[in-house]
Formats: structure tokens, C-alpha cells, sequence
């Protein structure tokens, strides 16, 4: 028999992530022994989403598969996240890595991107829920037993109110139009605590929202404001 592909996966923490590493597990065909996570290494958080690191490695601790963390500081250029990243892709392929996995739906720029990098560095990219349609993606989520809950949203996009919700298909009924049901657009971001890929929930609290501004690099004279829920384990103190 075969000796399946040594995979890593870019574990992002939330709904997208979990189901394509559901997919991929699935499929049984690659050898999944690592989830590569970037944190900001200034808030000890998760890129974008603003998970708290220890939190990030219980969940993590849940799937039963080894955890990477990527650390970037507080504000990198792109230079400098490009050189972070290819160090690790070179440490990741010195392991014996030949493949990597993303929760990519439809962000096609984005994907083009991931490929060209690293196919020159001999890394072949898999995109289990790539094309999918989100509505879709999310029925399915729901009805594997996954839940998750938002904990990052893009305030010109979403109310704060939707801050600390529990995903649901009522939810979902009552984003705005422009919303993505997935949130692909970047309008909102979740922390996944459930469902077939871990051993047990993630027992966690909803703690204070916090608010960030980034620089909008396809807009230089606009911010782009987004809103945080905090996320504490049951039993731990931040």
C-alpha cells in the first residue's frame, strides 16, 4: 500500500477550517500530522480572528493532531509575513512535508496566490471545500454536528450584535444581504468548539469585545474597524 503524502494543514480556527479538515480526513489519502496556525505574537492571538493562543491550543489539543504556531508581530508588511512564512514552509518541507491543506471557498486571487508560492517550493495545495456554495456548506456544517460561534466581525459590514452569537441556520436567515453566509468576504469570523473532528467540546466562556483598527491597504484613506468577542476557557483566567 501506497505511503500517504505528508500533509500539513493551515488551521485557521474557525467553521471553514474545520470542515475542510472534515473533507480531507474523509478522504483518507493524506497523512494529516500538523495544523499550522499564524498567531500575533504582540496579543498572543490569532491572526485575524483574535483567538487567544490557549484557547487556540486546546482546540487544537481536540483534534488529536500536532499543533505549529506561525508568530508574526503586532503590524507585519507583507515582506516581512512572506519571509516568516517561507521559513516555515522550508522547516515544514526539511519534516518531510509535500502537501498542504486550505478551507478556501472562493476567493480566487487569494488561491492563485497560495499556489504560485508554493508550488515553487515543491508544496502541492489542496482545497477540499473550493467552489462549494456557501449556504450550502454551512447546511452541511450544521447537520454534521459542528457548531461554532463568531467572534470577529468587519463593523461596516456587520452589527456588533451578532458579536459572541452561536451560528445557526436562524442566524444565517437574518444576515444583511451583502453578508456572505460564510463570511468569505472577510465580514465575520468564527472559533469552531464542536463537531466530528474533535475528541470532546471546547468548554469555553464568552468574555469582553474588544475593538481593533486596521489600515485598509486597497484604500489608503479608510480603516477598517473590526469588533472582537473574547473567548475563555472554563476554569482558566486570561
Amino acid at each position: 500500500m501506497p505511503q500517504k503524502p505528508k500533509t500539513y494543514f493551515n488551521w485557521s480556527s474557525g467553521k471553514d477550517s474545520a470542515l475542510a479538515l472534515y473533507h480531507l480526513q474523509q478522504q483518507n489519502q493524506h497523512d494529516i500530522s500538523c495544523l499550522l496556525t499564524t498567531v500575533n505574537a504582540h496579543y498572543n492571538r490569532v491572526s485575524m480572528h483574535g483567538l487567544p493562543r490557549e484557547v487556540l491550543e486546546i482546540q487544537a489539543k481536540a483534534t488529536g493532531i500536532p499543533l505549529d504556531i506561525l508568530e508574526v508581530p503586532e503590524s507585519p508588511s507583507m515582506e516581512e509575513y512572506s519571509a516568516l512564512m517561507s521559513n516555515k514552509i522550508e522547516q515544514l518541507k526539511s519534516e518531510g512535508y509535500t502537501h498542504t491543506c486550505f478551507g478556501d471557498i472562493f476567493l480566487e486571487d487569494l488561491k492563485v496566490y497560495r499556489e504560485k508560492m508554493l508550488s515553487s517550493v515543491g508544496i502541492q495545495t489542496i482545497f477540499p471545500i473550493w467552489k462549494r456554495n456557501t449556504r450550502e456548506l454551512l447546511e452541511e456544517f450544521f447537520e454534521l454536528g459542528f457548531r461554532a460561534v463568531i467572534v470577529c466581525i468587519n463593523n461596516s459590514k456587520l452589527d456588533i450584535s451578532f458579536l459572541g452569537k452561536e451560528l445557526s441556520p436562524e442566524l444565517i436567515d437574518i444576515l444583511p444581504e451583502d453578508v456572505d453566509p460564510c463570511g468569505e468576504n472577510g465580514e465575520f469570523h468564527t472559533f469552531c468548539f464542536d463537531g466530528p473532528i474533535f475528541n470532546h467540546p471546547i468548554e469555553f466562556e464568552l468574555g469582553e469585545t474588544i475593538f481593533k483598527t486596521y489600515d485598509n491597504p486597497s484604500d489608503k484613506q479608510n480603516s477598517i474597524k473590526f469588533g472582537f468577542c473574547d473567548i475563555l476557557l472554563k476554569g482558566f483566567v486570561n
